[in-house]
């Protein structure tokens, strides 16, 4: 491992009196735009190639990013994702300025505190439970379109289940204005997930500009969710709903004020484009796995037929460790250095957390290049497993996401005979914030006959 390349005085310097020069990791002397020519081209390959010639810390000069230290340390990790929030914010730029001010991903510090806390009930516990009828009447709807016997890809199918989930669990019942929701959402992520990925061009590109695309169907949702506010509003039971619209709108901070309709579409934008393209992209990446992992698959067949859970749990945390949707998670330093492991980091930089490095790291997961759910099975993932991040900026959606994806595979491996096959494993496709499978996770299915 190459060490440390200090700023200023040497960390051993530190030893005998406080220090305020920058220490940071090694990196590369390319120039900028080589270094974010690569980090955006290639990204997953480029931090692999980083982190063997320089170890599990360096530092990059990028795109967007600007000034940033990747870090693939578990240790570091969660010392980062730990320390707080007088000393790191969320990482800059973030989705905030594609979702809006008033999203979780902008508010910071005590305002984001307290949205977290008001948003989390609709999200666990009890009420998840509830949903778990809702997910299975949407893959069993999409199912039924599907052709037996004809290979098709499945990620836009199940882009359809998560989104047609999150609609009904968000709003309630259907109606015209979910129906346009249903058109716009789509597109709204696919640009929107463009736009989040590259940098702010400082001129407008006319009819091509994807920014005008993207203000032009947000507008749409703006106005199509102010109706749906104004009836949530004049509804009589609306203190019966168990939709999540209803729940924000009767639900108050600590102080006994409430959130603002504008704050609320922001954080319902966040929920539909961020809440339905990973869960969908998951499950994806599953059936791509399963259909090249026969035994897994057929134990996992066995396990559903007999009404058991455990292993198709723990495929969910392999697949999410073997092919992690999202592949970074970060903080911005706002301090005026931050001590991380061996290094002191300077004020304005970006700390990213390279996941599919620690998720591909044989010191955390033996084997890791093996499909291996088993490695979950009985086992807590420890703090290098890290595919909805850390901290308090971890996913707030992790528990609505996993039973999504356990009742749709449990309905899918009770209901049908995936087809398993022994062409290549698909590669990695980025779709701007997320990686989802080449070809879309192709797979042929045959329904399962009923016994007698």
């Amino acid at each position: 491992m190459v060490a440390a390349q200090p700023i200023g005085r040497s960390v051993a310097d530190s030893s005998t009196s406080p220090d305020p020069s920058p220490v940071l990791p090694p990196g590369p002397h390319l120039p900028p735009f080589v270094q974010g020519l690569g980090f955006v081209a290639r990204r997953r390959q480029t931090l692999a190639a980083f982190a063997r010639r320089y170890g599990p810390a360096f530092t990059l000069r990028i795109p967007l990013f600007g000034k940033v230290v990747v870090i693939a340390d578990p240790t570091m990790a969660k010392q980062l994702f730990t320390t707080s929030t007088d000393q790191v914010a969320n990482v800059q730029p973030n989705l905030g300025r594609i979702l809006g001010d008033g999203s979780m991903f902008a508010l910071e510090g005590t305002d984001h505190r307290r949205r977290r806390k008001l948003l989390t009930p609709p999200l666990h516990g009890r009420r998840i439970k509830q949903y778990e009828a809702v997910v299975a009447e949407e893959f069993d709807a999409e199912a039924r379109t599907w052709r037996m016997g004809t290979e098709f890809a499945t990620l836009e199918p199940m882009m359809r289940v998560t989104l047609n989930v999150i609609l009904r669990t968000v709003f309630g019942a259907d109606g015209r204005e979910l129906d346009t929701l249903r058109d716009i959402i789509p597109p709204l992520v696919t640009v929107g997930s463009r736009l989040a990925s590259t940098p702010d061009i400082p001129f407008s590109l006319g009819r091509l500009d994807p920014r005008r695309n993207f203000v032009t169907r947000r507008q749409v949702y703006v106005d199509t969710l102010a109706t749906l506010i104004a009836k949530a509003r004049a509804d009589p039971r609306l203190d019966e709903r168990d939709d999540i619209l209803a729940l924000m709108l009767q639900s108050t901070y600590d102080d006994g004020s409430s959130m603002t309709d504008a704050e609320i579409g922001d954080e319902l934008l966040t929920l539909l484009v961020a809440g339905h393209e990973t869960t969908a992209t998951t499950l994806a990446w599953a059936i791509e796995r399963l259909q090249r992992n026969p035994d897994v698959l057929r134990a996992l067949v066995d396990e559903a037929d007999e009404g058991g859970s455990e292993l198709r749990m723990a495929t969910i945390m392999e697949i999410q460790r073997s092919r992690p949707v999202i592949d970074l998670a970060g903080r911005h330093v706002v301090t005026e250095l931050l001590e991380l492991g061996p290094y002191r980091i300077p004020q304005g930089y970006n700390v990213l957390v390279a996941i599919s490095l620690l998720h591909d790291d044989s010191r955390q997961f033996a084997d890791p290049e093996r499909f291996d759910p088993d490695r979950f099975v009985g086992n807590t993932p420890g703090q290098a497993w890290l595919p909805f991040g850390g901290g308090t900026r971890r996913c707030i959606g992790a528990a609505f996401a996993h039973m999504e994806m356990d009742v749709v595979l449990r309905s899918l491996l009770r209901d049908f005979v995936i087809e398993p096959t022994s062409t290549k494993g698909e590669a990695w496709h980025s779709r701007g914030v997320a990686y989802s499978p080449r070809r879309g996770g192709r797979v042929t299915l045959r329904r399962r006959v009923a016994p007698g």
